[in-house]
Order: C-alpha cells, then sequence, then structure tokens
C-alpha cells in the first residue's frame, strides 16, 4: 500500500503579526475558531487546538504512521510539541496585548507508547504560576478515557 502525506501551509508572519497585536486569549481563540490560520506545525503534525481559557489550553492529535519512529511507535517528539504547545498556550493565554512569551525550559516524562490504537490524544496544559517575568505550566498527554502518556512542567520568560 502506497502512503503518502500532502502538507499545506500558509506564510506564518501575519499569524505572528496577529498574535502582538491581540491579547493572547484574543489570538488563542481566533486560532481555534478559524478566524486565523494555523501555525504550520499544526499542518505539519496534524494538531488542532481544541479548547482554550484563561490560563488553560488544550491541543489535540489522533496519531497516524507518519508519526511513527523506527521501532513503531509514535515518535517522543510528538508528545513533546502537544504538550509544550499546552503549556505555552496557557501562558499565552494569560497575557495582555503588547506582552509575548518564549520557553525557556520543558521537561518531558513519557509514560506509555503513543500508538494509532490509542485514539485521539489531549494535552491539556494550565499555567501554575504566572508572574511579571516568568510563567511556569504543566501539561498532561491523555486519550480519551484519561489514560496518561505523558506529562510535562515548563518556565516560560515573559517579554515585551
Amino acid at each position: 500500500m502506497d502512503r503518502k502525506l500532502t502538507i499545506e501551509w500558509q506564510d506564518p508572519m501575519p499569524l505572528a503579526q496577529a498574535a502582538r497585536s491581540l491579547s493572547g486569549l484574543e489570538f488563542l481563540l481566533a486560532v481555534r475558531d478559524g478566524k486565523l490560520p494555523p501555525a504550520p506545525i499544526q499542518q505539519l503534525i496534524g494538531m488542532r487546538l481544541a479548547e482554550v481559557e484563561a490560563g488553560r489550553a488544550v491541543w489535540e492529535l489522533t496519531p497516524g504512521e507518519q508519526h511513527y519512529n523506527p521501532i513503531g511507535t509514535a515518535h517522543a517528539g510528538v508528545a513533546a510539541t502537544l504538550l509544550d504547545s499546552a503549556m505555552a498556550c496557557a501562558v499565552h493565554s494569560t497575557l495582555p496585548q503588547g506582552k509575548g512569551y518564549t520557553t525557556l525550559e520543558f521537561k518531558l516524562n513519557l509514560v506509555r507508547a503513543v500508538t494509532v490504537k490509542s485514539g485521539t490524544l489531549r494535552a491539556i496544559g494550565r499555567v501554575v504560576h504566572g508572574g511579571k517575568s516568568t510563567a511556569t505550566a504543566e501539561a498532561r498527554l491523555e486519550d480519551a478515557a484519561g489514560a496518561l502518556y505523558a506529562h510535562a512542567t515548563t518556565t516560560c520568560i515573559i517579554l515585551g
């Protein structure tokens, strides 16, 4: 059987400009609702922003063979990308217009292999501490039944 994956994306710079012109929550709601185009990474791995509110963000992905590593499970980078996105967007959702952030560090713990049999996974991120110069967040990667696949923590620096 032939396997192919075609990926299309838009120029990411207008999206980055929109991120600077809206509050974090307004920006993320516009992404979730399709009023702004998805970021290229969303298109690349097939993830979507499912939920967002102040201090909380949820990303979803249904793993496929295109995510697999040479040993027959999804690459850890897929879980890392979902968890990093959930945590960073949870932080972003708390920022006013004109403020930004970037990830300083994150730690990932993998506890169960991700495969096509896992079904849709949800990375649920929430802010633990939101300060003026740094923020911390945590996230869990779970399946529909709530089984834990991975968990992570992050520190973000607040910019602007």
